[in-house]
């Protein structure tokens, strides 16, 4: 096999520039998150119940996509939208899900942090709910779509040539980051490896969608159905 000498592949070079425009974009994302940080915490626990969230969100994540989009350029297969190549067990979805939501529990009722991003509402009010239903469907569809094309697809394929574990940490520490949560943050963290981890099982980005949607939706739900609160 003849190898080449004197220059890098380049796919190589390709993938170094495109990881370093993917960093500076996760990078300026957790700037900001951690900028407004102070300001989101004054905020209304009933963010949701306002229509500008919903037309935010779409605004902000649109901007974001269409920056993956550019970075990953006609290389379309960094983003992993093709076909898993193994279907996760229904019962292995549940056991993600339980396993999230467990550490979450535990974790911040050790730390007491209790609802840190201030979205979720304190109880349901039925003459907003029309905007709460679309600001759900936003979170729940929109957001993961956005989200997961950026770090468990382009981010993570970017990742794995230093080793499939190494991608998995550091795509959930850098989602985490971009959340700009404190106490927190260990929480979205673990999420965000556990989404990464179901990209390297499927080689897709299609379940991790799925699960993060669900657990969004779930999340969601119990806001405005069981009220308990930290």
């Amino acid at each position: 096999m003849k190898k080449r000498i004197g220059t890098a592949p380049a796919y190589r070079t390709d993938a170094t520039w495109r990881l370093a425009f993917w960093l500076l974009l996760v990078g300026t994302l957790a700037a900001l998150g951690y900028a407004s940080h102070p300001e989101s915490a004054k905020q209304s626990a009933d963010v949701l119940y306002q229509w500008s969230t919903a037309i935010g969100a779409l605004i902000q994540d649109a901007v974001i996509l269409v920056l993956v989009l550019a970075i990953a350029g006609s290389d379309r297969g960094l983003l992993a939208l093709r076909r898993p190549s193994s279907r996760l067990p229904a019962w292995l979805v549940v056991v993600l899900i339980l396993g999230i939501y467990v550490f979450e529990f535990v974790y911040l009722g050790l730390t007491h942090s209790g609802n840190e991003q201030h979205l979720t509402p304190r109880q349901w009010e039925p003459d907003h709910g029309a905007a709460y239903i679309v600001n759900g469907l936003v979170i729940c569809l929109w957001v993961p779509f956005v989200e997961e094309l950026t770090y468990r697809g382009l981010g993570f394929s970017l990742l794995v040539r230093y080793g499939t574990w190494p991608a998995i940490i550091a795509v959930g520490v850098l989602f985490g980051l971009a959340h700009g949560l404190l106490v927190s943050l260990p929480v979205i963290v673990f999420f965000g490896c556990v989404l990464a981890w179901v990209r390297s099982r499927t080689d897709s980005v299609y379940p991790g969608m799925v699960l993060h949607g669900l657990f969004n939706l779930i999340a969601l739900v119990l806001a405005v159905t069981v009220h308990v609160r930290g």
